[in-house]
């Protein structure tokens, strides 16, 4: 399969970017250092591109009832201008991917999906459409920016004359913003530092990045890579589809529970309930290393006796506290916090902690 090019991919490699291949398109990995710039959304303001993210739009009568059956979590309960988090359960007890599901009003709305997804998900929707909801892959003509960071409502208010101070976490208004109109702004995020996520038709996507870098020049704002994208969701213990959660992985051994209503009928549902009664057999956590070391995706995990209990899925060394990091499938019995477990690291066996998450 070809690797695509996000619309702004010549401004990316202008500013000096790092591009790699991810998910399918061509990607800015990092423009200075992945620590800078993780430090610079954790304590100012930095823009992601995310541009290659699907997204979806499910109108008409039937939408509600399509939107139920393919996702675990109640879109019911949904009001206008309101988002939720969600997944769609395979029938096999796994994950065909993790979403947003946004309402923009009564029988219309923006599914937002993983890249490197797109086609899967879509297929697997369409698959399930019996209630002849209307569907649109937007993706291409859609850009997403991130703007994140504990001084990114000051950087946008400034672009727009909607009160961002009265959109709710989790919830998003739609205006004009830089000059373009019918922007989808977004009180969401992958990084737990606060900000919007903005969605633009991709013939406006140039006009909206540099107005939002002239107006965030005080406060410092600066591009950000899928380097740090990937620090700033781990020390907040956000899921990444294909490391922490997959076809294989279910959304209560991931710790979704939350997100799996058993209120409503869905795909896999009496599976799941199954699953939810008898309990599960392996748990995903978060963990610290006592000893030092950074662990990495697919290292072993050991019990204090070296019998292997699971496997490290997403790991990091923490810039802000300054020590590795990590989250992990292991077996229910060692997930509690505060057990001791040992990552594999080459051939040593280091010691790390269980813990409650987030990290930071």
């Amino acid at each position: 399969m070809d690797t695509k090019k996000i619309p702004l991919h010549h401004i990316h490699e202008s500013l000096g970017a790092k591009m790699v291949p991810f998910a399918g398109f061509l990607m800015p990995v990092r423009y200075s250092s992945d620590i800078e710039e993780h430090m610079t959304v954790r304590n100012g303001v930095g823009v992601f591109d995310v541009s290659h993210m699907g997204e979806f739009m499910i109108r008409g009568a039937g939408a509600l009832d399509l939107i139920q059956k393919v996702t675990s979590n109640d879109a019911s309960k949904l009001q206008d201008g309101q988002a939720q988090y969600s997944c769609l359960p395979n029938e096999d007890g796994g994950i065909v991917d993790d979403l947003l599901v946004y309402r923009i009003k009564e029988d219309e709305y923006l599914l937002v999906v993983n890249a490197s997804n797109i086609e899967k998900d879509w297929s697997w929707i369409s698959k399930y459409n019996s209630v002849g909801a209307e569907m649109q892959n937007i993706s291409d003509d859609t850009c997403l920016f991130a703007v994140q960071g504990p001084k990114a409502i000051s950087v946008v208010q400034k672009l727009t004359q909607t009160d961002l101070s009265s959109i709710p976490y989790y919830h998003f208004a739609i205006g004009a913003l830089a000059g373009v109109d019918n922007v989808i702004i977004s009180n969401t995020g992958y990084t737990g530092a606060g900000g919007f996520e903005l969605y633009m038709p991709r013939n406006h996507a140039e006009q909206v990045w540099h107005k939002l870098f002239e107006a965030g020049k005080d406060e410092g704002i600066k591009p950000i890579g899928l380097g740090a994208r990937d620090t700033l969701r781990l020390e907040k213990g956000f899921c990444l589809y294909g490391n922490d959660i997959d076809d294989t992985t279910s959304p209560l051994e991931a710790g979704l529970g939350w997100i799996t209503k058993f209120t409503k009928e869905f795909v896999n549902r009496s599976g799941l309930e199954r699953q939810k009664e008898e309990g599960v057999k392996r748990k995903l956590v978060g963990f610290v290393m006592v000893d030092r070391g950074i662990p990495r995706h697919d290292y072993e995990v050991q019990d204090t006796s070296g019998n292997v209990i699971g496997k490290v899925t997403s790991g990091t060394q923490s810039p802000v506290l300054g020590v590795g990091i990590g989250l992990g499938y292991v077996t229910s019995e060692h997930a509690a916090p505060d057990t001791d477990i040992y990552i594999k690291v080459r051939e040593r066996k280091l010691r790390a902690k269980v813990t409650k998450l987030p990290f930071v």
